[in-house]
């Protein structure tokens, strides 16, 4: 069954509510056509007819950034030693095995991981247009058609983040995995990604894979197509230092400054990564409001190093999360390690408190997806929710006014016990009500690709 929203006028009773600033226990939340009607406190025990929520009750979670298909290298990619340029050629070979149908198994399987670890929007970003050796299916945008369905079945929401992927670096043709990515130029792009539609639980982004996969005099023309839209952009940016040597070497500039000269930075575009960047770049970024998503569990598990995530905010950059590769999916891990990471680069704790982390989590990642209705427990917000348990193992014993930072830096995904889109209910008491069995979905999507 698809996601819809929850059409009768719901009460939600929260044991404890993460409102933006503090717990509040005991509070109702009234939901009608998907949205949150009204917020009430001071509601000790469940009204009548109310379907409680005991833990703590937070605004769902956005995934800011997402290869779907990366689900499918976890453990496989772990083996052994290399580079993210070596963990890049057994990304192709399972790139290389994908058709529509399988992708769309694939991507239920995993947002449907999403939604059970309390992920209510995920930003999709989308490379994998066409056939093996370029060549256009039937419906050009079959591949894009196969995520946006797979999040509707997995009772999600999605912005499809069509990414412009041009190049193998710096104008050099597209290699042989690369043609199923390309479009041949910025314009051709433009026009299939045109035929894109947005509907109830789906929005349409763009994203520019990268500076040396897309040539800098067509940077512009994706920019534009997301300006003339209000449509968010992405952007990996600076994930690694030869990316910088060779920006610099063929542009004379850094890859911000690059794409500040292109046009492609402001409100609604999110840089990804932004790892390697000059105090130059910094200002660039913060200067524009440029949101900046951090991954840091794939930035650890590709050894990529720690962005400068907190120069940046101080900035003026918003910050959002991202899984990325899917190492893990756990949002959760993702906020607690940007600032236990920042400790270990600094020596120094306390640079984000747990409300910080949880808008980075939740508001200003919903932001970045083109998702300014969500993010929050407040009247007119979309009824999207995640309930985290307070007696696991690793959350009993703090005090309950404590539960945001239990939440932040012991919780963890499988500590999910409710995820609500829409108003409705799509994992309830830790079982998702649309995929009941997640676990075989995976095994078997992913058995499809493996070579």
């Amino acid at each position: 069954m698809p996601l819809t929203t929850q059409a009768t006028p719901t009460t939600y009773w929260l044991e404890h509510a993460w409102l933006g600033t503090h717990v509040e226990p005991g509070v109702t939340l009234d939901v009608a056509d998907g949205r949150i009607t009204a917020v009430r406190t001071g509601a000790d025990t469940p009204p009548p007819g109310a379907t409680a929520l005991r833990g703590l009750t937070l605004p769902g979670l956005a995934n800011a950034h997402s290869h779907a298909f990366h689900r499918a290298l976890r453990g496989t990619v772990q083996v052994g030693t290399g580079t993210f340029w070596t963990w890049r050629e057994i990304m192709y070979s399972v790139a290389d095995r994908l058709t529509p149908e399988t992708y769309y198994a694939l991507a239920r399987a995993v947002y449907a991981e999403m939604a059970l670890a309390g992920i209510t929007c995920v930003g999709e970003f989308h490379y994998l247009h066409h056939a093996p050796g370029g060549t256009r299916y039937d419906d050009p945008n079959a591949m894009g058609e196969a995520l946006v369905s797979a999040a509707e079945d997995a009772g999600i929401r999605i912005t499809l983040l069509d990414t412009a992927y041009l190049s193998a670096g710096f104008g050099a043709a597209p290699n042989h995995h690369q043609l199923r990515f390309s479009d041949g130029t910025a314009e051709r792009w433009a026009q299939r990604a045109d035929a894109l539609k947005e509907r109830a639980h789906a929005r349409i982004g763009a994203a520019i894979h990268s500076v040396r996969a897309v040539p800098a005099g067509q940077l512009g023309t994706v920019a534009d197509w997301a300006r003339e839209r209000q449509a968010p952009l992405h952007v990996h940016l600076s994930e690694q230092t030869a990316e910088n040597d060779a920006c610099r070497d063929a542009h004379g500039r850094t890859p911000a400054q690059l794409l500040a000269d292109h046009g492609a930075l402001g409100r609604r575009t999110t840089a990804v990564h932004a790892t390697h960047l000059t105090t130059e770049d910094i200002e660039l970024l913060g200067d524009s409001h440029t949101g900046v998503c951090m991954c840091p569990t794939t930035e650890r598990d590709l050894a990529d190093g720690i962005g400068p995530a907190a120069r940046l905010q101080g900035r003026g950059s918003p910050l959002s999360l991202g899984s990325d590769s899917h190492a893990v999916i756990d949002l959760l891990e993702e906020a607690r390690a940007m600032e236990l990471d920042e400790r270990l680069r600094t020596r120094t704790r306390g640079h984000w408190t747990a409300a910080a982390l949880l808008r980075a989590a939740t508001a200003d990642g919903h932001a970045a997806l083109g998702w300014d209705d969500a993010g929050a427990l407040e009247a007119g917000a979309l009824a999207d929710l995640t309930t985290i348990a307070l007696d696991s193992v690793r959350t009993a014993g703090p005090l309950p006014r404590l539960a945001a930072e239990t939440a932040v830096f012991a919780a963890s995904a499988a500590d999910v016990r409710h995820t609500i889109v829409g108003g409705r209910q799509i994992v309830r008491d830790g079982v998702h009500t649309l995929v009941p069995d997640v676990p075989t979905a995976l095994a078997e999507s992913i058995a499809a690709v493996r070579g």
